[in-house]
């Protein structure tokens, strides 16, 4: 059974976040740094849409997410000892999966013209996952 983009990237962020804070070790490989990046900045982005409230072009948004999970796995990146080619490799992962995550749950999911926060429910995985005080994982506590 293959595993939908937003269960994965739901997958990666609980392994982040249950990984020793205190461990830079780089035993996380770049796949699982990108998803919970691309989780985080999935919910990042559902955040500050619903808070604003104003409708976003699918592209738009898109481009949107995928620079917030591309800036978290460099937050990721300096704290668990990332090599700049496993870097460049999680980038384009989470890139990629940030666009597949969305198009899911949008494009797919509501079949919706555009992202409108007023009129779609938030991702699922967010009501079954707790982020304390923001849904970074370890290591993207500032954007």
């Amino acid at each position: 059974m293959k595993c939908s983009p937003g269960y994965e990237s739901e997958e990666a962020h609980r392994q982040v976040q249950a990984h020793d804070e205190g461990n830079h070790e780089g035993h996380l490989s770049h796949q699982v740094l990108a998803g919970a990046a691309t989780y985080a900045g999935f919910k990042a982005y559902e955040d500050h849409q619903r808070k604003e409230g104003k409708p976003m072009e699918h592209g738009t948004a898109k481009a949107l997410l995928a620079s917030f999970a591309v800036a978290g796995v460099e937050r990721l990146a300096e704290t668990k000892g990332l090599d700049k080619i496993d870097e460049m490799k999680a980038k384009k992962h989470a890139e990629e999966n940030a666009h597949k995550m969305y198009e899911e749950h949008y494009e797919r999911g509501h079949n919706a013209p555009r992202f409108d926060p007023n009129e779609h429910q938030p991702h699922p995985s967010f009501e079954n996952n707790r982020f304390n005080e923001h849904p970074r994982p370890q290591g993207l506590d500032r954007w």
